[in-house]
């Protein structure tokens, strides 16, 4: 088995292995936050096509200038064609846009936060989920909430944010941090901004074109270098690469590893309090 094989069966093994440090809490519940077309959906489905051994589309990934997913959704991804699940939940929800007539609002991300908000809510432009709402789940439990937030920025424009995003996803890490929610940046199409990456995807750390975007994004946020990680999505291709997949295995582990530390604050019996 070569070099990159053995990386990826290890990292597949590593995730597959993960044991949550409470029973009351079995899955890692991860949400996706990030302008439309920066690749979130495309991880979704790049996960999943490493797990399941072949490039598939489950999560409805565009290049439209309005967010394909309009719902909040969530994805748990099989081990293989016939697998178990994995112990990782997915959390996906509309892009952020510059309109605020079409973004999502602070206040649902917050539901969210909080497991108020359940799988296939329709999320409403002119107003935000409340307690009266149908759905809302007024009681959710640890294992409802969200335990990572995930930054998905695309690279070639990470620089040049418009300056209301980049204050939407300011507000939102606030809220964020005022619940203690640890908080990574993935960096995707950094194939795109890289010849060096382009011709050879094992280059992604050497590449200073790649370093200073993770570098920009760092500062456009405040979140630490370690927490900010370059993939590679699958979006044309037909059959699955050993390089693209480690890219993608390392994301998934760093976030299994972020959502470890945050529960590992919590006794079994404990969460934190919600309203």
């Amino acid at each position: 088995m070569r070099g990159k094989a053995r990386k990826r069966q290890r990292l597949k093994d590593e995730i597959r292995e993960y044991a949550s440090p409470l029973n009351s809490v079995q899955n890692i519940r991860v949400l996706f936050l990030g302008q439309i077309n920066a690749g979130k959906s495309s991880f979704f489905n790049s996960v999943d096509s490493v797990f399941r051994g072949y490039v598939i589309n489950q999560a409805s990934a565009g290049t439209d200038d309005r967010s394909v997913t309009r719902k909040y959704r969530i994805y748990q991804v099989k081990d293989g064609i016939h697998g178990k699940p994995l112990p990782i939940i997915f959390c996906d929800t509309m892009g952020l846009e510059e309109k605020d007539s079409a973004c999502l609002k602070i206040d649902d991300v917050i539901n969210i936060f909080k497991g108020h908000i359940p799988d296939k809510y329709q999320f409403n432009s002119n107003e935000a989920m409340h307690p009266n709402a149908p759905g809302y789940i007024k009681s959710p439990s640890l294992k409802d909430q969200i335990h990572c937030l995930v930054f998905v920025i695309d690279a070639s424009n990470v620089e040049i944010l418009p300056e209301k995003i980049e204050r939407k996803l300011k507000e939102i890490r606030q809220k964020a941090n005022e619940l203690e929610l640890p908080q990574l940046v993935i960096l995707t199409k950094v194939d795109k901004i890289s010849s060096v990456v382009n011709e050879n995807i094992s280059h992604v750390y050497r590449s200073q074109t790649v370093k200073r975007k993770m570098y920009a994004a760092s500062d456009k946020l405040g979140i630490p270098l370690s927490q900010i990680v370059p993939v590679i999505n699958y979006y044309s291709e037909t059959d699955l690469r050993d390089d693209v997949d480690v890219l993608i295995l390392m994301a998934v582990r760093q976030i299994v590893r972020c959502a470890q530390r945050y529960l590992e604050n919590f006794s079994s019996d404990q969460s934190p309090a919600v309203d």
